[in-house]
């Protein structure tokens, strides 16, 4: 689809676990593609295993590339219209691929949940990006696709309703089955490691706002402790992803104009339930140390069962101006970490490449650069659904 260069798409960290499952969706999904893909990694002999195992045609090409070899990682990205990398965690192997990508005008999409980075390549690659029009979007995957479209979505259904947009969103994780991946864990330790060498990135962390570049708005709720929510009938518990989802969500309404309000607040929590059992998980949940403790290693992950077995909903809530209970939702048909994450993913970059129009370059959000193009993939192709429940 772009002429200029030799493929459409690039899958970097194809022999890896995510890249993996991105590539055999991308085979599986569009067996009859009207773009044209490649894998790319370290080890051409473990690319080709890979594209051996998962049953892909041996048209598909295979590029050697490594984050540590400049002359590689340019080659690869001059020679593709969006990579896709699962390459993590991106503070360590993301930097040059950013840069590289900025610089030639090269669409980007990673699964990145790692907001001191993301605050570092805004400041670095932003107006690089704006200037040769690549349009870098972090965090296309379970963090933080489901929630920042999720808010998105609900906007939209506000606005329809009551003619304007609401400064106030609950978004509430209803149901969550599966594992989060080993390079999720893998990011969670690098930053901790990161913000024990540099005191500073602490600040960048605990703030709402650190990816919204001179803008700083309202105090948000804090959603670090169980509470009751009498309007939904449940005890919620602090939600783990919420602290790298709010950051996103403030840049979209930052990067799109503020339409949700420069007063707009928004907090993230799990529900579990009413009574004394909802109460007594939630409190469990608030000091559960499961993820931290995790002996998960990138690389691994569930079963291709499991995967399928898993799946995951969250609603958004909110008041319409006329005192009315606004909820919407969206739902995943696969385990968050890895099934439903790699097709995200994968329409992210898809949307891109068939929507030259959308957004400018720069460093940028799902919602911000696709909005309700990428809802309409996601719901087409990739078993996500986005609901409207009330009223």
């Amino acid at each position: 689809m772009n002429a200029e260069r030799q493929y459409d798409v690039v899958v970097f960290g194809a022999s890896g676990y995510t890249g993996r499952l991105v590539a055999e969706y991308l085979n599986e999904q569009y067996p009859n593609a009207d773009f044209s893909w490649a894998m790319a990694g370290r080890s051409i002999e473990k690319l080709t295993a890979v594209r051996g195992e998962m049953g892909i045609s041996e048209a598909i090409p295979l590029i050697a590339v490594d984050s540590d070899d400049l002359a590689s990682l340019e080659a690869m990205v001059k020679s593709a219209g969006v990579v896709i990398t699962t390459v993590g965690p991106y503070q360590l192997y993301g930097e040059e691929l950013v840069k590289q990508c900025a610089t030639h005008g090269t669409d980007y999409v990673d699964l990145s949940g790692e907001p001191a980075w993301m605050h570092h390549t805004i400041a670095t690659y932003n107006t690089v990006a704006k200037a040769s029009g690549a349009r870098i979007v972090h965090s296309c995957g379970f963090d933080s696709i489901p929630f920042d479209l999720g808010v998105f979505h609900l906007q939209e259904h506000a606005k329809a309703v009551t003619g304007s947009t609401v400064s106030r969103v609950k978004g509430r994780v209803r149901a969550m089955n599966g594992s989060f991946s080993g390079g999720t864990i893998a990011s969670l330790r690098a930053t901790m490691t990161a913000a024990a060498a540099q005191p500073e990135i602490i600040a960048t962390l605990m703030n709402p706002f650190a990816l919204t570049e001179g803008f700083s708005g309202p105090a948000q709720p804090d959603g670090d402790q169980p509470q009751y929510e009498e309007e939904l009938k449940s005890w919620s518990a602090p939600f783990i992803m919420a602290a790298i989802n709010t950051k996103n969500i403030h840049r979209s309404n930052f990067l799109m104009g503020h339409p949700y309000g420069e007063d707009f607040a928004y907090d993230e929590m799990m529900l579990t339930g009413d009574g004394d059992e909802g109460k007594a998980t939630a409190d469990f949940v608030a000091k559960d140390k499961t993820l931290a403790e995790s002996p998960l290693k990138p690389g691994e992950g569930p079963s291709a069962e499991e995967r399928k077995a898993g799946n995951y909903e969250a609603i958004f809530v909110a008041q319409g101006t006329g005192g009315e209970m606004l909820i919407t939702s969206v739902a995943g048909d696969r385990d968050p970490g890895y099934g439903s994450t790699s097709k995200m993913l994968a329409e992210a970059a898809l949307c891109l490449l068939n929507n030259p129009e959308l957004g400018e370059g720069g460093v940028t959000t799902p919602a911000a650069a696709m909005g309700q193009l990428l809802i309409d993939r996601l719901q087409a192709n990739a078993g996500i659904t986005f609901k409207i429940e009330s009223p």
